[in-house]
């Protein structure tokens, strides 16, 4: 696992752990419905990139036609 592998994978987990713990402690309801879910979404996808490489929004902007970096978070 390279460092911006870990980093994200770390990020991600950091994200959806914080999401977790509001819900748990009764700061926020993840049982209705709420813009707080997409923060849980791009956290398990920043989590899964850093395991299996594949990035959803590096695809959608390589099919925008955006060029990859020599070595970014999202170039696998």
């Amino acid at each position: 696992m390279t460092v911006n592998r870990a980093i994200s994978s770390f990020a991600g987990f950091m994200m959806m752990l914080s999401l977790g713990l509001a819900h748990y402690t009764g700061q926020v309801d993840l049982s209705h419905m709420s813009w707080l879910w997409l923060g849980a979404f791009v956290g398990a996808n920043m989590f899964q990139m850093g395991f299996t490489g594949f990035c959803p929004a590096a695809s959608i902007m390589r099919a925008l036609g955006m060029k990859d970096s020599d070595g970014g978070s999202c170039s696998a």
